[in-house]
C-alpha cells in the first residue's frame, strides 16, 4: 500500500500539493471565460443550489451529463430575471463533461500527474463521469451545504471518489473546503435519484445528522488537490471576501460497481473513459 493510499485511506480526504501548475489553473479559467461569453443566456437560466435541490431538477440540469453547461448563482438576477453583472461573473458552476467535451480540460482532467496520483491510489477500474468548473466569485460565491458525493454519484457498492483542484489559494475567507479526518467512516445518508414519471428526489437512507465536530478548513495553495472519498461529509461557507476561489473537480467511479438507472446524471457509460486518454 503507498504512502497517499493509506492516508487517505485513514482520514478520507488527501491533500496533494503543487499537482497542478499554475499556468495550468490559469488556463481552466480562461477557458472558462471564453466558453461562457460565448454561451446565449436567453437560451436557458438555471440556477443552482444545494439548499434546494428543486431549484436545480429542470430539464437542463437532468440533461447535462454529457453537455457543457452553465449554472447561475441565485443572486445574479434582478427582479426582472436579467443578469446584473457579466455572464462570467454570474455563473455559480460549469459541467458536467468538460472534462470529455473540451480539450482544455481534458488535458488538465489526464495530466501525467493525475494519472499517476490515480495509480498510488489502485484506482485502475475508475472512470471519469462528472467535471464541474465551480467559481466562488467575490462575495457573491454562495455555500455548500454539507454533503457527501456519493449521494449524486450513487454505485453499487460505494466507488465515488472525487479530486477536487484548487485553482486559486482557498482560504477560509473566500470559501475553502471543511471535512473532519475520518469522517468517510460513516454510512451514506441519502441519494440523489430521478423519480419514475420525471423529476427528482432526495431519497432518505439513514436520517442520522452528520456530526459536525471536528471539522477543520482545508485551506490549500493553487494547483492542491483534494481527493475526497465519495461518503466523507464536506462543505464550504459563501465567499464574502474580495477575492475569488475558483475550482475544478472531477468525479470518478468504478466501472465494474452497478450505476443504477435511476441516477439522476445519466451518460453512455460505454463512452466512458480512465484517466489515460
Amino acid at each position: 500500500m503507498t504512502d497517499r493510499l493509506q492516508q487517505f485511506k485513514k482520514d478520507g480526504f488527501l491533500i496533494v500539493e503543487n499537482l497542478a501548475e499554475a499556468t495550468a489553473c490559469d488556463e481552466l479559467i480562461a477557458r472558462t471565460k471564453e466558453l461562457s461569453f460565448a454561451y446565449d443566456v436567453e437560451g436557458h437560466r438555471s440556477i443552482f443550489q444545494t439548499r434546494d435541490q428543486s431549484k436545480t431538477t429542470d430539464d437542463y440540469f437532468l440533461n447535462s451529463g454529457d453537455k457543457i453547461a452553465f449554472f447561475f448563482e441565485k443572486d445574479a438576477f434582478d427582479k426582472e430575471g436579467n443578469l446584473n453583472r457579466d455572464v462570467f461573473h454570474a455563473l455559480n458552476k460549469v459541467g458536467h463533461a468538460l472534462h470529455d467535451l473540451d480539450p482544455v480540460f481534458s488535458r488538465f482532467s489526464r495530466s501525467v500527474q493525475l494519472q499517476e496520483l490515480a495509480a498510488d491510489l489502485n484506482l485502475s477500474h475508475h472512470v471519469l463521469i462528472q467535471s464541474m468548473l465551480i467559481c466562488k466569485h467575490a462575495r457573491i460565491g454562495g455555500e455548500v451545504d454539507v454533503h457527501q458525493d456519493s449521494t449524486f454519484l450513487y454505485t453499487e457498492p460505494g466507488s465515488c471518489i472525487g479530486f477536487w483542484f484548487a485553482l486559486e489559494d482557498a482560504t477560509q475567507e473566500n470559501g475553502c473546503l471543511w471535512a473532519k479526518p475520518g469522517g468517510h467512516q460513516t454510512s451514506l445518508r441519502s441519494r440523489f435519484r430521478r423519480k419514475e414519471g420525471g423529476g427528482t428526489m432526495m431519497e432518505v437512507l439513514n436520517d442520522e445528522p452528520y456530526a459536525m465536530d471536528g471539522m477543520i478548513p482545508l485551506e490549500v495553495k493553487k494547483g492542491t488537490c483534494i481527493v475526497l472519498d465519495g461518503l466523507l461529509p464536506h462543505y464550504s461557507l459563501p465567499n464574502t471576501s474580495g477575492r475569488s476561489r475558483f475550482a475544478y473537480a472531477i468525479h470518478t467511479v468504478d466501472q465494474n460497481c452497478i450505476y443504477p438507472a435511476d441516477n439522476w446524471l445519466q451518460v453512455d457509460r460505454e463512452q466512458l473513459k480512465g484517466f489515460v486518454a
